[in-house]
């Protein structure tokens, strides 16, 4: 295998999420968030953990970012908890919270580190659940006050700011099937919830534009790849609607398309808009319609769909991760080809790819995931194919950047490159953290037998 070079501009980096993180649940006059509430829900966790200290990222940041300049990595993608900085929802800003973000940036900066903020990565304020949460239209309102003192506070040096991150898991396991806080299981109240998410992601857009005129803003969204098992009609038909379901319904929104038809015909058939699409006031499809300057593209496996009523579903010849996800790299190739010339986003950032293998130190204190590290090389490969192909790809965030609490999951999956011993804190990048810092050194994918 050659070795592949990308774009001298193209930016590399690794993901993270505030309250997978950054623990100190309650300091500094942060509010209960939908999480923290779940968390105490028996059977809601796997492990019955919670995100109470998690990596202790609030007190640990420095030696973290100076982790990450040691590994060379030029961009880092992280959350603000919103619970830190409007412990209301809206209303008050909490001054402290917002320091914690102003010394995380600076930090950052002084490491040539470019900072890409999420403003949203699923810990709402209890309190606004209390008030309806996503279901209803005034938290797509608070969401636009909590974006404007956000970017009023850090948009004199970030400059790159993604709205929401994956309002799929926000809006529908949240809300429709309760995997995720805050735990319903109410179709129509998912779908509400989805739609809110888009608003609120449309409104906020103009709102950090106002605040930060060199704003490059956008929106990350989770797709999973729909594929037949077979050609018959009725496997087409499920992969039809599955790609409906989860990338579609939210996608083209988004790019001005408004709700896909044929979901809408679905939905109304199952008996999940009992009222039809009575939540879309004048002016929202507009809205959700923002011009944006980038699309964040999370990757992790693909959906191979099959009827049921027509027997038995093949078996994949496939490997698998830990957490159980087909390794299928080729989805990310099409993935992003399909975005790139189908809806024409300008920009496209991966914002998340990764895998969970559980690997952890041996004898000598190393990680040798080397599972991951060929995971991480063969999606780097169809990027950089698909770059070739004329897909505008501009960077690439590993997922993640450290061991940390995996929703639901608990602490029971590792999905960093740096593990992390969550009774000491101790940090240990793995292999496959060196195999990256060492391609992002390079600018290169080099083969895995030169850089394992």
């Amino acid at each position: 295998m050659t070795q592949r070079a990308f774009p001298s501009d193209f930016l590399w980096g690794s993901a993270t999420s505030s309250y997978q993180i950054e623990g100190a649940a309650f300091a500094d006059g942060r509010s209960e968030s939908i999480w923290d509430r779940f968390c105490k829900q028996p059977g809601a966790i796997l492990d019955q953990s919670n995100g109470d200290i998690a990596c202790d990222h609030y007190n640990r940041y420095r030696d973290d970012v100076a982790l990450m300049a040691r590994l060379g990595l030029q961009a880092y993608r992280f959350s603000v908890a919103w619970p830190r900085v409007l412990p209301n929802g809206r209303g008050a800003v909490n001054q402290a919270g917002l320091d914690f973000y102003r010394r995380l940036v600076d930090e950052l900066l002084q490491h040539n580190i470019r900072p890409f903020v999420t403003l949203y990565h699923w810990d709402l304020p209890q309190i606004l659940e209390e008030q309806g949460g996503w279901p209803v239209r005034a938290t797509a309102e608070a969401f636009v006050e909590y974006a404007d003192a956000v970017s009023r506070a850090l948009g004199d040096t970030v400059k790159d700011w993604i709205t929401h991150n994956e309002p799929w898991c926000a809006g529908l396991l949240g809300y429709q099937n309760g995997e995720h806080a805050p735990g319903r299981k109410n179709w129509n109240d998912g779908l509400k919830a989805s739609h809110h998410l888009l608003l609120s992601h449309g409104w906020a857009v103009d709102v950090i534009r106002r605040n930060v005129p060199q704003a490059s803003v956008g929106i990350t969204l989770n797709f999973t790849p729909a594929m037949p098992a077979s050609r018959s009609t009725e496997d087409l038909n499920a992969t039809r609607h599955f790609d409906g379901f989860f990338n579609r319904w939210f996608l083209d929104p988004v790019y001005g398309r408004e709700y896909p038809a044929d979901m809408v015909r679905d939905y109304t058939e199952l008996g999940y808009l009992p009222n039809g699409l009575d939540f879309v006031q004048d002016g929202d499809y507009k809205a959700m319609a923002a011009t944006t300057d980038f699309l964040g593209v999370n990757y992790y496996s693909r959906a191979v769909l099959h009827d049921p009523k027509t027997g038995t579903a093949p078996k994949l010849d496939s490997e698998y991760t830990d957490i159980g996800w087909e390794v299928y790299p080729q989805g990310l190739g099409d993935l992003l080809k399909r975005l790139a010339f189908a809806y024409n986003p300008g920009k496209i950032y991966v914002t998340e790819n990764g895998a969970s293998y559980n690997d952890g130190p041996d004898a000598n204190g190393e990680v040798n995931d080397t599972r991951r590290t060929q995971y991480l090389h063969d999606h780097l490969s169809v990027c950089s194919d698909a770059i070739a192909a004329g897909v505008p790809l501009a960077g690439y965030f590993v997922w993640s950047l450290m061991d940390n609490f995996e929703w639901a999951k608990g602490y029971s999956q590792r999905f960093g490159v740096v593990w992390v011993n969550y009774e000491t804190q101790e940090r240990i990048p793995k292999a496959s953290a060196h195999w990256y810092s060492r391609v992002v050194k390079a600018n290169a994918v080099q083969p895995l037998e030169v850089l394992a």
